[in-house]
């Protein structure tokens, strides 16, 4: 197995070379990719640059165990409504996603201990076994404030709490759901200073879906901030993407977005093309490191991309026809 400080100070040069090297790794070790690269006639023998390596369809994260090992430390479950409509994220090694989040954190945004942390989390609270919850909560326990904290429903008590946070020239971080900060700043002014607001998407049913940018700009009148900041991750992976303005996301050195024919999932477009967004998050290399998502994005020349939504259920035909 590869050393994961190696897959952590991947470097341009050498990406292809370590994701390749994971791609065997999981070739063998890992039974449900193996017979998923098998139908398609996929193998280390005949994948020899990045562009052939598979990726795997997200669902198989709802029907199967996606692990390379049996012992594992900690199973992560996005939300749902039933057991049949979760998807399941068993993590070998809970360290390698503290070293993941916490290295990227540092790279994007510094030290937790230069912020107040406060997550905004309702739906995601009630999923005690929520990936993004175990980042918030390591991220609040970080930071070494006693003002950080999670809110659930209480909007009043966040406002005022951020709001004398300002007062005393705090440095605040607060990590929501969209439909929550929604929720958080209707009907208000809230003229925030030294805050970074960071939106994780997820309405959830709640409200109507809208455009990041669409998003963005409500959140800006509302809060008086001149940038609203987003975080794109998901239960299946170890990694995160972050924008900073714009709905603009940039990768960790270790994880690579590609864009996909959603017609003919073995079609990777280059760059200033739509399609479905494929994955290689190096941080994944005991489940899988090459994921096939159902969102819809667009790739830019150097490597950072944007998110246009879902799939629709009609478009997925190509990768059920892989299955």
């Amino acid at each position: 197995m590869l050393n994961t400080d190696t897959i952590f100070n991947v470097d341009y040069q050498n990406f292809d070379q370590i994701a390749l090297e994971v791609f065997k790794f999981q070739y063998k070790n890992n039974t449900v990719y193996k017979s998923y690269c098998d139908l398609l006639k996929k193998t280390p023998s005949n994948v020899e640059n990045i562009s052939r390596i598979p990726f795997l369809p997200i669902s198989f994260f709802k029907s199967h165990s996606v692990i390379c090992t049996k012992k594992y430390d900690k199973v992560f479950y996005s939300s749902g409504t039933t057991n049949d409509n979760i998807s399941k994220h068993y993590v070998s090694d809970i360290n390698i996603y503290e070293k993941s989040f916490l290295k990227n954190f540092i790279d994007n945004y510094g030290d937790p201990k230069e912020y107040v942390i406060l997550g905004l989390l309702p739906n995601y609270m009630e999923n005690e076994n929520s990936s993004l919850i175990y980042m918030v909560n390591n991220l609040i326990e970080l930071s070494k404030s006693n003002d950080s904290s999670f809110f659930l429903k209480e909007y009043d008590p966040i406002i005022e709490k951020m709001k004398s946070l300002c007062r005393k020239n705090k440095t605040i971080i607060l990590i929501g759901v969209s439909y929550a900060l929604l929720d958080l700043t209707k009907n208000k002014n809230l003229n925030l200073e030294n805050t970074i607001i960071i939106e994780t998407g997820g309405m959830k049913g709640r409200r109507r879906e809208m455009i990041k940018k669409e998003l963005h700009e409500i959140l800006k009148e509302r809060t008086g901030l001149k940038k609203i900041h987003s975080e794109y991750g998901m239960t299946e992976l170890l990694s995160q993407a972050y924008s900073k303005s714009d709905g603009i996301f940039s990768c960790p050195k270790w994880m690579k977005i590609f864009i996909r024919d959603i017609n003919d999932p073995n079609f990777l477009y280059s760059s200033n093309k739509s399609g479905g967004i494929n994955i290689i998050d190096l941080a994944n290399v005991n489940s899988c490191s090459f994921i096939a998502t159902d969102d819809m994005g667009s790739l830019h020349k150097n490597g950072s991309f944007e998110i246009m939504g879902r799939i629709d259920h009609s478009d997925t035909r190509g990768c059920n026809l892989l299955v």
